[in-house]
């Protein structure tokens, strides 16, 4: 968020605060608040504020510009076989269903044998049914201000298809259960030169940095939290970004290597997250400070 806009949403706030010049009081001392509770009251004014703010801005996210895109991509027949993902590509609902897919992953799919969240599963029919190459694919994988990958495009399509719907992500197949479980230690492992895992950041309540909340990945209402609102169109760079970008920048703040892009970690971390969002509504794609 631009400087600016933080202190508009602040200045009210400290303002309010603060007495009328040379104005005395006419009543009794009131007792003090706890330190403690002083401080969870500002920081629920703060959040409310920001609330507030991206209500206004969900009107006219710009987010349904990569939608279309996506659209456009997912119908569009391309690659070296001259093939439309609408057409060719299962995302575990049926060749070309989109609608309900992304609150469905990840997921197991029997053709791979494996568990994919729905960007890797897009990669891999770009590569398997297009025959685009995945090395070419994963040397720009995020969002810039002058490039959008078009796997974000189609992401961000994708997930707008499950807008209102409930998060279903499965637990029936023995290797959902295990990247469930993987994705839980992966959570809570501690490492790099300062000794953090997600868990530092994302595993108790009442956690800030600077004005912005950090919810608790553990319970169901901290982690739905990290699935509404993603993909997110982030206001700071002007960007469309996926959960695959966020994962990858939780490890590089953690200072942990970045993982390979739509890597067995990150497919795990999601469906940890994923599944510990089990039961509420998907709101779309979002957008983001």
């Amino acid at each position: 968020m631009k400087p600016s806009i933080i202190v508009s949403l602040a200045l009210p706030l400290a303002l309010a605060a603060l007495p009328a010049a040379g104005a005395k009081s006419q009543k009794p001392p009131v007792k003090q608040t706890a330190p403690a509770a002083a401080a969870a009251e500002d920081k629920d004014a703060t959040t409310a504020e920001f609330e507030k703010f991206r209500e206004v801005m969900e009107d006219s996210n710009p987010a349904e510009l990569f939608e279309m895109k996506g659209e456009e991509l997912w119908n569009e027949k391309r690659g070296p076989k001259q093939v439309s993902l609408a057409e060719s590509c299962d995302l575990g609902l049926g060749i070309g269903v989109v609608k309900g897919a992304y609150v469905q992953t990840p997921r197991y799919f029997a053709d791979v044998d494996q568990v994919m969240d729905v960007e890797r599963r897009i990669v891999h029919c770009m590569v398997e049914h297009q025959g685009f190459k995945r090395e070419d694919i994963a040397k720009k994988p995020f969002s810039n201000d002058t490039h959008t990958p078009e796997p974000v495009s189609l992401v961000t399509y994708v997930a707008s298809q499950s807008k209102g719907m409930k998060i279903a992500i499965p637990q029936k197949h023995p290797k959902e259960i295990e990247t469930y479980r993987i994705g839980a230690e992966v959570f809570q492992y501690r490492a790099g030169p300062y000794d953090f895992s997600c868990a530092t950041c994302h595993g108790a309540d009442g956690k800030r940095i600077r004005t912005q909340q950090l919810p608790n990945l553990t319970k169901p209402q901290g982690a739905i939290k990290s699935y509404l609102g993603w993909p997110g169109y982030r206001m700071t760079g002007g960007v469309m970004h996926t959960l695959q970008w966020r994962m990858n920048d939780c490890f590089r703040q953690q200072r942990f290597p970045e993982p390979g892009y739509v890597s067995d970690s990150v497919t795990a971390l999601l469906s940890y997250l994923g599944v510990n969002s089990n039961g509420y509504t998907y709101k779309g794609p979002g957008i983001k400070r």
